[in-house]
């Protein structure tokens, strides 16, 4: 059966473009074999690609989980997190991540003269790695929201702006005319992508990976920390460390004064030292949701330490060695 995946759409977005760089990378990567072809599906937001993959209604989705420039995006982390206290009824995980190099088109429906644009139609998250060029670029034109870079596209040829914040392909698709390429406030700008899916079995450890958690913690003084030193105290490397406000998902609101935080730690599960701390987050915190483990692109940090020889001295022992 051709498996569904989901992205955030419509057609023409950059995460499109990094579901098509993760079916190149991995068509036929042990225990994630896509080289069978795929049904794609657009959803209409990083929430709805996620539900898809939780209620079954997708096998995998592709969603932003972190920009160079703004940080992690949102809408992706609280969707991420489990609605029920029960993990298993909702959990989704990460096999697999994908960073784009990003850079702008910004497009209309006929040549313009640059005086003459007054709105560009943007997603928030692309207007504010682009504001100060194209405030160079088109001192005369504001920005509106839009929900997506590919809908930025649709929303000109509807005549909703005069010209988008978009992407190459999105705006090839409308049939749009290109005003400026390669727009960014900075050089080197990148977005990194997850692909998603529901609980199995991680991907096999390369030496090159990235563990992700969500914890909820214990109201208490130094609940945090003691969190943060299961990872430091065994040698860890945490090279992301973010805080989203708790909800109550039953009626819609905020639990005021409560946090949960979402850690990216460098290393496997299959890694001991990684092992070691998960088990002991599991035993500390409230909650602990596993997003998975999987092989890391561009990677930063130290590996974790080989506890090889430890744990065959420990083996030993208990084999009663001298």
């Amino acid at each position: 059966m051709v498996p569904v995946i989901a992205y955030f759409g419509p057609p023409g977005t950059f995460t499109e473009m990094a579901l098509d760089a993760v079916l190149a990378a991995h068509q036929s990567s042990a225990g994630l074999d896509l080289s069978g072809g795929i049904d794609r599906v657009a959803a209409s937001s990083p929430a709805a690609t996620i539900a898809m993959v939780r209620s079954g209604e997708a096998d995998y989705g592709c969603v932003p989980i972190e920009s160079s420039m703004e940080g992690s995006v949102p809408a992706t982390m609280d969707a991420l997190v489990p609605s029920t206290s029960d993990d298993a009824d909702g959990r989704v995980q990460a096999f697999a991540e994908t960073v784009l190099d990003i850079s702008f088109t910004i497009a209309a429906v006929s040549p313009l003269p640059a005086a003459e644009v007054r709105t560009i139609a943007a997603y928030p998250v692309a207007s504010a790695q682009v504001r100060r060029r194209v405030g160079e670029l088109f001192p005369n034109a504001q920005f509106v929201i839009s929900s997506s870079n590919a809908a930025a596209a649709q929303d000109v040829a509807a005549g909703k702006a005069d010209a988008a914040v978009t992407t190459g392909l999105a705006a090839r698709l409308s049939g749009l005319v290109v005003l400026a390429d390669g727009v960014a406030d900075a050089r080197e700008a990148t977005t990194r992508f997850l692909f998603l899916g529901r609980p199995g079995i991680p991907l096999p450890r390369t030496g090159t990976d990235r563990t992700s958690v969500i914890l909820d913690l214990s109201n208490e003084p130094g609940s945090l920390m003691a969190a943060m030193n299961e990872f430091a105290s065994r040698g860890i490397d945490l090279t992301r460390i973010e805080s989203r406000p708790q909800r109550d998902e039953s009626q819609g609101r905020s639990i005021a004064g409560r946090y949960r935080f979402f850690l990216d730690a460098v290393g496997h599960i299959d890694d001991a030292a990684v092992a070691e701390a998960l088990a002991a987050l599991q035993r500390r915190c409230e909650r602990v949701v596993f997003l998975g483990s999987w092989p890391a692109v561009r990677t930063t940090g130290s590996a974790p330490p080989d506890h090889t020889e430890s744990l065959a001295w420990v083996e030993s022992m208990r084999r009663g060695g001298k």
